[in-house]
């Protein structure tokens, strides 16, 4: 038998890096089966480790699953169902997901855990609001350094962004953001989260031909997701405190729808 040392040794040269910690564990029937079983486990945490960084690279703010997920809010369109949206197959027909309504109604958590689906897959994801996304395009820019970092995002399959439409953009970040969309037209998949319907996006990006076009790429290969209802949240929140059928807390109650 190889000296543990040794055997570490060949395994890290080999890239085998989870070897050394299984081969003992595995049950010895023949050579095939021993070997067949040795590899799958190597397989399988090599997949785990891929899946582990690509998570942590796509920087998202919280973990959240498709099981968690409440699909009640949601009308989806003809051109997609709910299995065919958690399977994550559009980011292989470079196809995008607009997630647009009401605030609070788990927009956000359905970015994230697509998105985490796509990881799961071995799929380069990428997440950000669009306010934080747009600050670092600019600060890039002011850099001479945006060619980096359109190059980092045009590598991942699918960049999510989040929440556009609470914060307005000036022209040269709209038009930054404008050019991710573009770069990523038929080459990638987008999925956005707004609390705002189309012809309101003006409102936040603050020119018409650029608002039309962003639109134009975006919806073309789309699938437009409606949410509607009273806050996920703020059910919540009048749940917890038990007041939702309080006569005081009625105008509260109505914020949310």
């Amino acid at each position: 038998m190889a000296e543990p040392s040794r055997l570490k040794e060949q395994c890290k040269a080999l890239k085998l890096g989870h070897v050394p910690g299984a081969y003992l564990e595995i049950p010895y029937c023949d050579r095939d089966q021993y070997l067949t079983e040795l590899f799958r486990a190597e397989l399988d945490a090599q997949k785990a480790h891929r899946i582990t960084r690509l998570i942590k690279r796509a920087g998202f703010p919280s973990f959240k699953t498709l099981e968690a997920f409440d699909w009640e809010p949601v009308t989806l369109p003809r051109s997609i169902t709910i299995t065919e949206l958690s399977d994550v197959a559009f980011l292989d027909r470079h196809e995008n997901v607009l997630a647009l309504g009401a605030v609070g109604n788990g927009k956000s958590h359905l970015g994230i855990a697509l998105g985490i689906k796509a990881c799961m897959q071995g799929k380069s994801v990428l997440w950000y609001t669009c306010i934080d996304l747009v600050n670092i395009l600019l600060e890039h820019h002011r850099q001479d350094r945006l060619g980096r970092v359109m190059r980092d995002l045009k590598k991942a399959d699918l960049v999510v962004i989040d929440e556009l439409g609470f914060v307005p953009l000036k022209r040269e970040g709209a038009e930054l953001l404008f050019n991710v969309v573009a770069a990523a037209y038929e080459r990638q998949s987008i999925i956005v989260t707004s609390n705002l319907q189309f012809g309101e996006w003006n409102s936040v990006l603050g020119d018409n031909r650029l608002t039309t076009a962003m639109i134009d790429r975006l919806v073309h290969h789309a699938h437009i997701l409606a949410f509607d209802g009273p806050s996920w949240r703020l059910r919540q929140a009048l749940s917890a405190a038990d007041v939702s059928d309080h006569p005081s807390n009625s105008a509260l109650a109505g914020w949310g729808s």
